[in-house]
């Protein structure tokens, strides 16, 4: 048995490495296309400069409506990694109360809220929940938004 250790460790590495990777969660996939509309809508936005590399955008806590059965960090996940993946996009950082002090030109506050837009939409495989997003951006301290957009569609809940 123990000449025969070193060819069965072998092949067990062999197999392990010859796996398939593993697939991004559903989680994070049925918000993924969310999140990259949502930032690239920002990033395009006239008050944003360009190029955003500059700038400093400051994610506040989303408001999710509990109908849709998401949690406020699972919305903040995905504006956030698609904020991250924009090539010269902004600096993310999560807003916090006590930034709200002080002011400077190149910090942007981005509020947001995730709403249910209707009905839940029941197909014979699946359920839809439409949905709008609210975006705003203004600077830092300021009270007025300098941008504001919305995005309407539909996510599958058999994938939340």
């Amino acid at each position: 048995m123990k000449p025969h250790l070193p060819l069965l460790l072998a092949t067990l590495l062999l197999v392990g490495c010859a796996a398939a990777p593993d697939q991004p969660t559903t989680d994070r996939q049925a918000l993924f296309g969310l999140g990259e509309r949502a930032a690239e809508q920002l990033v395009a936005t006239p008050p944003m400069p360009k190029p955003a590399a500059d700038q400093v955008l400051l994610l506040a806590e989303p408001e999710v409506d509990p109908s849709l059965g998401l949690s406020d960090e699972r919305l903040l996940e995905s504006l956030t990694r698609a904020l991250l993946a924009v090539s010269d996009g902004p600096q993310v950082l999560a807003w916090r109360e006590a930034m709200a002090e002080g002011s400077f030109d190149n910090h942007w506050r981005l509020d947001s809220r995730l709403e249910a837009d209707g009905p839940r939409l029941r197909l014979s495989d699946r359920e839809l929940l439409p949905y709008r997003l609210s975006l705003e951006l203004r600077r830092r301290g300021g009270d007025a938004p300098d941008w504001r957009s919305e995005i309407s569609g539909a996510l599958d809940a058999t994938a939340l």
